[in-house]
């Protein structure tokens, strides 16, 4: 907790980003910038600029919220604010003390974390020992300890062109930065796992065009907005990137399935045409793949077997990033995005889904039973009836 001193500026520290080549590296860092910088302004969080020096980025703002903002920017691996002083030993070791006086208190131990960017007339580890010097003799009066494994506060100490002096450090969602790996339509339910598999991948880069099938009569209300909540959620990660929501109506499809028997094999057959026309969204989006939530043996559209068959002829990349996940991690990482009050929000669950699912399908007996469908229709007419809302 920091106390009285005043910051104004937040250091940015990522992670992926430094092992790139040099031209890849800058790339990214300038969209890293860019997406700081919407960050800020869609949380109202003033900043006189955002910069770049190689291994960091620096934003120079005194609102108190400005760290914790920008570590939810993807790219992001930490955050610090922190007071700024030059290169001289005497200034340095000046303002760790006062860092020292303002949060140290009695009996307290603390340590120096130190390190340097260039050629100094001094190591790090001589700045750690002169900066430790000087904060204990600051706080001699409160009894200090210097505990270098486990203290209770840790002064951190890094010399660059400035140096700058800080206490706190906040943990970013790391990842790539948004934008940086094309786009991607994501499958979007309303329930849990969705939302969780479109940010994760939304954290790898990877812009997202939402895509809601809505079951018409075999769902309510509450279930669409639930969805659309959800999508608007996801948004609020991704400031200054446009999401282009598809609505698609998907309850004629479901009614003609099952009132052809065989409802056995409904939800397999489902999503095999959600992807048959999230197919043909994604090339008109110039999207490069469809994420799905679906985790391995979670529900009956979900074995090994019916991932397959719903798979079939589908020649166009899917990702299930969650595929390997269970429950619980799932629903950790939704609450840690803000999700999962809206996913477990009450709606109807799918009507269409039938008692008894199967769960070891069949392909040649899927193949047969689609052999009865104008698929191609089928498409043409969720197409046409999708609805496009841009948030």
């Amino acid at each position: 907790m920091l106390g009285c001193m005043e910051y104004g500026h937040v250091m940015v520290r990522y992670g992926e980003i430094g092992i790139k080549s040099e031209q890849v590296r800058r790339k990214y860092e300038r969209l890293l910038v860019k997406n700081i910088e919407a960050m800020l302004s869609e949380n109202g969080v003033g900043f006189n600029g955002v910069s770049r020096e190689r291994g960091r980025i620096f934003v120079e703002s005194r609102d108190a919220r400005a760290a914790e903002v920008v570590s939810r920017v993807f790219g992001v691996v930490s955050a610090s604010p922190v007071a700024v002083t030059g290169t001289d030993i005497k200034e340095v070791c000046g303002m760790a003390a006062e860092m020292g006086r303002d949060i140290i208190g009695e009996g307290q131990s603390f340590a120096i974390r130190a390190r340097r960017a260039g050629e100094y007339p001094y190591t790090s580890q001589e700045i750690g020992r002169i900066c430790g010097d000087a904060v204990f003799e600051a706080v001699k009066d409160r009894n200090p300890r210097v505990d270098l494994k486990s203290p209770d506060h840790e002064i951190f100490v890094e010399v660059r062109d400035r140096s700058y002096v800080f206490s706190e450090v906040v943990k970013g969602v790391g990842g790539m930065p948004l934008g940086s790996q094309g786009r991607m339509v994501a499958l979007v339910s309303g329930g849990i796992d969705s939302p969780v598999a479109a940010w994760l991948m939304m954290r790898r880069g990877c812009n997202i065009i939402p895509v809601f099938f809505n079951n018409g009569e075999f769902s309510d209300k509450a279930y669409t907005e639930r969805a659309m909540d959800a999508i608007k959620k996801l948004k609020e990660w991704a400031p200054g990137h446009n999401f282009k929501v598809y609505e698609v109506p998907h309850g004629d499809t479901l009614r003609e399935f099952i009132g052809r028997g065989n409802v056995k094999y409904t939800c397999v057959f489902c999503k095999h045409m959600m992807y048959r026309t999230a197919v043909e969204i994604a090339k008109r989006e110039g999207a490069h793949g469809i994420i799905t939530g679906s985790s391995l043996g979670q529900v009956a559209s979900q074995t090994s077997d019916n991932l397959m068959i719903e798979h079939y002829m589908i020649d166009f990349p899917i990702y299930h990033p969650l595929i390997g996940f269970d429950k619980d991690e799932i629903v950790a990482l939704a609450r840690r995005i803000g999700t999962y009050d809206i996913s477990v929000r009450p709606a109807s669950c799918c009507r269409a889904v039938p008692a008894h699912p199967s769960i070891h399908g069949r392909l040649e007996e899927v193949k047969r039973i689609e052999g009865e469908f104008d698929v191609d229709g089928l498409v043409e007419k969720e197409l046409a009836g999708t609805a496009v809302t841009m948030l």
